[in-house]
């Protein structure tokens, strides 16, 4: 059974010569943009073992050359993934450490934090030091005892220490999604030195999911950038669409202290390995006329129009060949024709996409409509990986296929409780108790006192209790039901799976088994639906959407063959936590004024979220805010484009199986 689908799935085939060219002629022209020597890999698991080759064939050649090899260790997720593949080369005796001097790159707090569950020294050690034969006094980390008053001092000699070491000869490291480097955040400058650190609230929030710890400290110490840019070579990794403009700005980007790891342009020897979904924004990925010639498919031109239209700020109906040749697309011209032809070809392309029938339009020519016309209606089964996530990424979508007399089916995948706060459990605690003594329920008053008890008492950080869980998931999944019912779905199509790998996780990251893809097919085979919609937006900070996408996906490729698959096609939406580019777009559906307060209004019905899930902590922007000012822009982006102008847009691509 394969659970890492979600990894598959690509919004169009990047030919392999854009990143993997043949000769040192063609990466000279592609990479003509890049500031940064990059390895574009397919997948995390290439990049990992990528990464590691480097990294031991470094340890080997210093090792050789003077009996030792000095390296800083990062703990960034990125960076595990490198230590699990160094881990493999160690026990196929390909490797060995016996000659390496390791020092910890960062560590989270002041104070005894050794075994702490934040512990950046304790990853290192449980992933990598414990496993290999590194000699245990050749490991070093910052010291444990100190204070905010002594901490200078210490950090000197941290420094002196691998001054006395010879110097780093390599620095192993995660690029994080906010442009930084270790800790060393926005307003680092090159001479910044090994130092105390405030976290940034974003960053807080990435460390909390990483390390499942509500209890991340304000500050950590870490190598500063004039440390990195001293080390004989430097090796950064970074997957994921969530990296694509953080990798995009280190590389093509000026240097400036508000992206650290932009100044990985001033190093001698740094390589940064990423995945294709972490290119994504790289000019010879996302713009590769730019650099070299091109093949011409549907993908590409469209991709090339829309930027050729928000380059000279005209509609695509507009363009005219000398547009095409001062940006650099006469090759266009060439291989489609005119300016004239290519941009009516394109404008009815992406007019077709546009549809307020989402679930086919019935006794009409469904030729050129992103739906079938038939049957009609549908039953269409709606994936929600918390009890929010459809609403307010397709709760237009959802109100016009129950107007229009589908058989919707809306399935939350899990409760998402730990995502409610204890402020919310404690005021349904207290209302609950209320009404058990007005109804002289004295052994239900006692059983919620002690549940509010247990949460009162319970230590910073700590995971909820069972029952705590449990209440805080019919919290959410009861607004859920509210939300549904008021976008006209009864509580009869309204499912609850409560997928294991969530729920028997005290922190809902638990790993995906055949329990958590086994009610999904039940469900499927008991629905057998004509659509499916589910969630893309995979970058979440609770770490759901993703195993959610891969327990349907895994389901799906189970059924693909079956009946209960045999007339469905499958939508992937997008709005919490990412959009999709218009580019990429397969069915864009229109909200007026008045539709869009009421997807609005559904939205609000979850109260336990409305006030507390933040998109981006240092401004303030709520998730849901966020998602429906992504509805304006993207309709606000067709208009521009000439295409009809509507108050707001939510947008699918489809999934093939």
């Amino acid at each position: 059974m394969r659970t890492d689908l979600s990894s598959q799935i690509m919004l169009e085939q990047v030919p392999k010569r854009y990143y993997r060219p043949e000769s040192e002629v063609e990466l000279i022209s592609l990479t003509r943009y890049e500031k940064v020597y990059t390895k574009v890999v397919e997948t995390p698991a290439e990049g990992a073992a990528d990464a590691a080759d480097d990294v031991a064939e470094c340890i080997r050649r210093n090792v050789k050359e003077k009996g030792r090899c000095v390296i800083a260790f990062g703990a960034g997720g990125c960076a595990l993934d490198v230590y699990d593949e160094l881990v493999k080369l160690y026990f196929a005796d390909k490797l060995s450490f016996a000659g390496v001097v390791a020092f910890n790159l960062a560590e989270l707090g002041l104070g005894d934090v050794q075994d702490a569950t934040h512990s950046t020294m304790r990853r290192l050690r449980e992933r990598l030091f414990n496993k290999v034969d590194i000699e245990p006094q050749n490991i070093h980390t910052f010291d444990h005892t100190a204070t905010k008053e002594n901490v200078h001092h210490l950090c000197r000699q941290y420094e002196t220490l691998i001054d006395e070491c010879g110097g780093l000869d390599l620095v192993i490291c995660e690029l994080t999604k906010n442009g930084g480097l270790a800790f060393n955040e926005s307003g680092s400058t090159t001479m910044s030195a090994c130092r105390l650190v405030a976290l940034t609230g974003e960053t807080r929030q990435r460390l909390a999911d990483s390390y499942q710890s509500d209890n991340i400290p304000a500050t950590a110490v870490t190598l500063g950038i004039s440390n990195l840019l001293a080390a004989r070579k430097l090796i950064a990794t970074a997957w994921g669409e969530g990296s694509a403009q953080s990798v995009f700005n280190t590389i093509e980007g000026n240097i400036t202290d508000l992206n650290p790891a932009s100044f990985l342009q001033m190093h001698h020897n740094a390589k940064l390995v990423i995945d294709l979904e972490a290119s994504d924004r790289l000019t010879r990925i996302n713009y590769p006329w730019k650099v070299t010639s091109c093949d011409w498919d549907e993908k590409l031109t469209r991709r090339a129009l829309v930027w050729l239209s928000e380059q000279t700020g005209k509609p695509v109906l507009k363009l005219t060949n000398k547009d095409y040749n001062e940006y650099g697309l006469s090759e266009l011209l060439t291989a489609r024709g005119s300016a004239y032809d290519v941009n009516i070809h394109i404008f009815n392309v992406l007019q077709h996409t546009i549809t307020g029938w989402p679930g086919g339009k019935p006794n009409a020519d469904d030729t050129y409509r992103p739906e079938r016309a038939t049957p009609h209606p549908k039953r269409v089964l709606v994936f929600s990986p918390h009890p929010d996530d459809a609403v307010i990424s397709m709760g237009g979508t959802l109100r016009k296929l129950v107007q229009q007399g589908h058989d919707v089916h809306l399935c939350f995948m899990t409760g998402g409780d730990v995502v409610v706060s204890d402020e919310d459990l404690m005021r349904y605690l207290m209302y609950s108790k209320k009404m058990a003594l007005y109804h002289g329920h004295r052994s239900i008053y006692n059983a919620l006192e002690a549940i509010e008890r247990q949460v009162a008492d319970k230590l910073p950080g700590a995971p909820d209790i069972p029952d705590a869980r449990r209440y805080k998931g019919l919290i959410f999944v009861c607004e859920g039901h509210i939300s549904g019912n008021y976008l006209g779905i009864d509580d009869a199509h309204i499912h609850e799976l409560s997928l294991p790998f969530f729920t028997e996780h005290p922190r809902g990251v638990g790993r995906i088994t055949a329990a958590d893809v086994q009610p999904v097919t039940a469900l499927i085979k008991e629905i057998k639906p004509h659509q499916i919609f589910f969630a893309d937006d995979l970058d979440d900070p609770c770490g759901t959407h993703e195993p959610c996408a891969n327990v349907l996906l895994a389901a799906i490729d189970q059924l693909k063959d079956d009946e209960a698959l045999r007339d469905c096609r499958a939508w992937m939406y997008r709005g919490q936590w990412a959009t999709w580019d218009v580019d990429n777009i397969e069915m864009a559906v229109p909200m007026s004024p008045e539709e869009f307060g009421v997807k609005r209004s559904a939205i609000l019905k979850f109260q336990s979220q409305v006030n507390d899930t933040f998109n981006d902590p240092e401004n303030g922007k709520l998730s849901w805010q966020t998602s429906l000012e992504r509805n304006l822009a993207t309709a606000e982006q067709y208009s521009r484009l000439g295409l009809a102008s509507y108050e707001a847009i939510e947008a699918f691509v489809r999934y093939r199986f």
